[in-house]
């Protein structure tokens, strides 16, 4: 009896060893994983301030005026413009 008694002893502290085992890894992935979800919620925050510049930077005003300014362009007079209308089918 005494022989049993050590046995499961012995199986309830290495039972007992993987639980503190176990949760140590829990503890570790867990805070390897918030770390995953505030490097996620910079690089969210860094997209939406990307996208605004990139708004900002494409806005038709900007464009027409560095066109103006840089390139010489200037819209033309509706007198000389025309419209070309393709066929379907067509290539160009």
């Amino acid at each position: 009896m005494p022989r049993r008694l050590v046995l499961m002893l012995a199986m309830v502290l290495v039972a007992s060893m993987a639980v503190v085992q176990v949760r140590h890894e829990s503890r570790l992935r867990f805070a390897e994983l918030q770390g995953h979800h505030a490097e996620r919620d910079a690089l969210n925050t860094e997209w939406g301030k990307l996208l605004l510049e990139e708004g900002a930077w494409s806005q038709h005003r900007r464009v027409e005026a560095m066109a103006h300014s840089r390139l010489g362009m200037n819209t033309p007079d509706p007198a000389h413009a025309s419209v070309i209308h393709a066929r379907a089918g067509a290539t160009p």
